[in-house]
């Protein structure tokens, strides 16, 4: 049996996508989950938001919350994907515990 866990991932991007791309960015970033086979995916949005200093000469920028299951070997590769991403600010993964 394969030992999946939980996790949730933070995402801060940048303010500048409109609510159309910022759903196609979502989508393609859960697409992309979906080859390691991922599954229990939600996403929520948590909105633009001012942020209390400047990140990348950046005030404002979109909060995004994915929660997802997923086996502890591929978690260094979804993290070294938003590394690369120019649109990510910063981003936080955290496993949550068995409830």
């Amino acid at each position: 049996m394969l030992l999946t866990r939980k996790y949730e991932i933070m995402v801060l991007l940048t303010e500048e996508f409109n609510d159309s791309e910022l759903k196609m960015w979502v989508f393609n970033y859960a697409k992309s989950l979906r080859k390691f086979n991922v599954c229990d995916i939600s996403v929520i949005s948590r909105g633009k938001h001012n942020l209390a200093y400047s990140i990348k000469n950046k005030m404002r920028g979109n909060y995004i919350q994915l929660n997802f299951s997923s086996m502890p070997r591929y978690i260094s590769n979804f993290s070294n994907s938003l590394k690369l991403d120019s649109n990510v600010l910063r981003f936080i993964v955290l496993n949550k515990l068995l409830e």
